[in-house]
């Protein structure tokens, strides 16, 4: 029973797979004071090893998480700084790391990517749910709607 929920748990889409890989990138990168591209190589080496903690993506996918990552190492400061007067109350130290991680690439795909805001915003949730502690979705939707808000939503659906 419990690895049909953890096969449950596992994402999708491929866009949603790619979203967790690419936070949990960014979230080894940070936590090990490596760097962006290492921390990448390595993680698509335990998925292309069959690693179970390593969701496997498609082509499609490994594709999408690049272009994150990528824009990760291009925009991460405009990132930050829109976070920074986005929320309100904490300071970057302050927060679980795995929420400001998915907060990150959420705001980076609203703003650099002009991705759709909603199923952005929802995929984050998801994530920071899985990941993160028990408020974290709450607080992470709070913060994402609240900037996409101020952004003016994003495109239409």
């Amino acid at each position: 029973m419990t690895r049909r929920r953890e096969k449950a748990a596992q994402p999708t889409g491929s866009r949603r797979a790619a979203r967790e890989f690419a936070f949990r990138v960014l979230f080894e990168a940070q936590q090990g004071d490596l760097d962006l591209g290492l921390a990448r190589s390595r993680a698509e080496g335990a998925m292309r090893e069959g690693d179970e903690l390593v969701p496997a993506l498609s082509d499609e996918g490994l594709t999408f998480a690049g272009v994150l990552l990528d824009a990760m190492a291009k925009h991460g400061r405009e990132v930050d700084d829109l976070l920074r007067r986005t929320i309100r109350g904490w300071s970057f130290e302050q927060m679980a790391q795995t929420d400001l991680n998915v907060m990150r690439l959420a705001v980076l795909e609203m703003v650099f990517l002009n991705e759709v805001h909603p199923p952005v915003i929802e995929s984050a949730v998801r994530i920071a749910r899985k990941y993160g502690g028990e408020d974290s979705g709450r607080f992470v939707n709070g913060v994402l709607a609240g900037f996409s808000r101020s952004q003016g939503g994003g495109r239409d659906a």
